[in-house]
């Protein structure tokens, strides 16, 4: 049952890794950086300060515990302990991988980058989403940020969809630790006071 899911894992990979043009490249380069978001996350930042003022720290406070956790478990414990090859180290299709860039880690179980920003998207939807109909799309950033992964020949779609996994777990369990910390009239109260600004 195993290596069947494996053999249909790694299958699903090559079909997806070879939808690929030179076009494309330079940009799932760029979607899948690290430091390319910096500016994004900064806009989020402000615009966090900006609605919910004083409550912006516990939002703040509630990202950087979702990527911590999210990122933590998936590099730290998922990675090690299933020593998952990720597909630009495994020789048995290692011919046939578009590889746009470095092949990274040894391991790609789970991806670390797919529980980030599912993580992100979760959490920040979960908290906004009263206030702010368009928060859903932040799931739609974390879905081309993950199939990146796949594109650059580094993750196995089944990495990814486990990472983004852990991502909405973690997002959510956050989420209720966030709830339970920030006095519901507090945040009953800031709702009112956007409704009539």
């Amino acid at each position: 049952m195993l290596e069947n899911l494996k053999s249909l894992d790694e299958q699903l990979f090559l079909w997806l890794n070879s939808l690929h043009t030179p076009v494309l490249d330079p940009l799932m380069a760029w979607v899948t950086g690290t430091k390319e978001w910096i500016p994004f996350y900064l806009l989020l930042l402000i615009f966090l300060i900006w609605k919910y003022k004083w409550q912006a720290i516990y939002m703040v406070v509630g990202i950087a515990l979702v990527i911590t956790a999210c990122d933590q478990f998936t590099s730290s414990f998922m990675k090690p302990f299933f020593s998952r090859l990720r597909p630009c180290y495994n020789p048995d299709i290692q011919e046939f991988i578009h590889l746009v860039k470095g092949c990274g880690g040894k391991y790609g179980f789970a991806s670390s980058h797919a529980a980030n920003t599912f993580g992100l998207a979760t959490f920040f939807w979960l908290i906004i989403r009263n206030r702010f109909s368009w928060a859903k799309y932040f799931f739609v950033w974390a879905i081309i940020v993950s199939y990146s992964r796949i594109y650059m020949g580094v993750h196995y779609p089944g990495d990814v969809i486990t990472g983004g996994l852990v991502g909405i777990f973690f997002g959510y369990l956050i989420f209720k630790i966030y709830e339970k910390v920030l006095p519901t009239n507090s945040i009953k109260n800031n709702e009112k006071i956007m409704a009539k600004s």
